[in-house]
């Protein structure tokens, strides 16, 4: 199937594994890559050193295209950019910042620019800085979705712009794909769908609980790290969300994690009070909430954990491997535009086999 987003990156089908906290690792992109993909390698919770790591990972496994996630807003962000923007990381997908120096320096290098958006008015913005494609997230989708569901979002920033987009919230089958490409998009994200396979580092109790969960079973608030955020609907998260974090136990468990991730504290703290009172906070909040996450995702502790989801947990039923993901989802997405009258199939033109 192509689309702009295949032609965009070099790659077979329009299916992005998005860069996910402590689940996009090079296992897990690298097969998504091989299978025919899009894989973005998560590196916010890294050390700059992990970070080259991971990458250096991928490239010993994938000779394909491939990404990095980086929200620039959080502390460490720039050091982990600069490692990938080295190493030649063919795409960089940016969040939460201004991407203008990111796009001029990727471009030089010949790389791609991907920006996360969640309205028209990010979207401008992103194209703006020069970016080559955006992920455009919908309110259904995992941990920081916008407020306006992908059904109404993805059309109000087609109407904006003509950029390649990737769509994300609430997809995770062949007809998703397609109903996507009808909505004006070029490629979906699934993240939730990607995080239930056999190569994903999460949890195996997390991964049955995925497919347990039913669509109505998370939560979306912004007591969780002070950003509206979806997440598991467990006792834990219930109990976790039911009212905002104080700031003195954001701090504490900010400066917590970042002993977890072997982060210097105290450059952490200068790079944060670089930022101003509000975005301080903010980012301390968002520094509280990593162990939570990763003792869920990965340990699979729900006890302690909050585990980040999207609604579409509910149309999981199987753990399958990415390969053979990837191929169902394609052979679904023929079968939906087969079912489609003439008329009315999505982005005909574009989606020649």
């Amino acid at each position: 199937m192509k689309t702009r987003i295949t032609e965009l990156f070099g790659i077979e089908h329009p299916l992005l594994c998005p860069g996910m906290t402590y689940v996009a690792n090079a296992d897990l992109v690298a097969a998504t890559s091989n299978a025919g993909g899009l894989g973005i390698l998560a590196i916010g919770h890294l050390t700059p050193a992990q970070t080259l790591d991971e990458i250096r990972r991928v490239k010993s496994l994938t000779d394909k295209p491939f990404g990095i996630g980086c929200a620039l807003l959080m502390p460490g962000a720039r050091e982990n950019l600069e490692v990938a923007l080295a190493e030649q990381v063919p795409v960089v997908n940016f969040s939460l910042g201004s991407g203008a120096d990111v796009c001029e320096r990727v471009h030089a290098y010949g790389g791609k620019v991907i920006a996360t958006v969640v309205s028209a008015k990010h979207a401008l913005s992103a194209q703006k800085a020069g970016v080559d494609a955006l992920l455009v997230t919908g309110h259904e989708a995992a941990a920081h979705g916008g407020s306006v569901t992908s059904l109404v979002l993805i059309p109000a920033i087609r109407q904006v712009t003509n950029l390649p987009i990737v769509a994300a919230g609430g997809f995770g089958s062949g007809a998703g794909l397609v109903a996507a490409l009808s909505l004006g998009a070029d490629a979906v994200a699934m993240g939730t769908r990607w995080a239930a396979t056999q190569e994903s580092p999460v949890h195996q109790t997390t991964k049955s609980m995925i497919v347990d969960k039913q669509v109505e079973e998370t939560i979306y608030n912004a007591n969780f790290d002070s950003m509206p955020c979806r997440v598991m609907a467990t006792p834990n998260a219930k109990k976790v969300t039911a009212k905002k974090l104080s700031l003195w136990r954001a701090v504490w468990r900010a400066l917590q994690a970042a002993r977890d991730t072997r982060r210097p504290v105290g450059s952490l703290i200068r790079d944060v009070f670089k930022m101003g009172f509000a975005q301080t906070l903010k980012v301390t909040f968002f520094g509280a909430s990593i162990l939570s996450i990763k003792r869920a995702t990965i340990e699979g502790d729900h006890q302690r954990g909050v585990q980040l989801i999207g609604q579409v947990q509910g149309l999981v039923s199987d753990v399958p491997t990415v390969a053979s993901l990837t191929q169902r989802i394609m052979h679904e997405a023929e079968i939906a535009l087969q079912s489609l009258p003439r008329s009315e199939q999505p982005q005909e033109a574009a989606l020649a086999q």
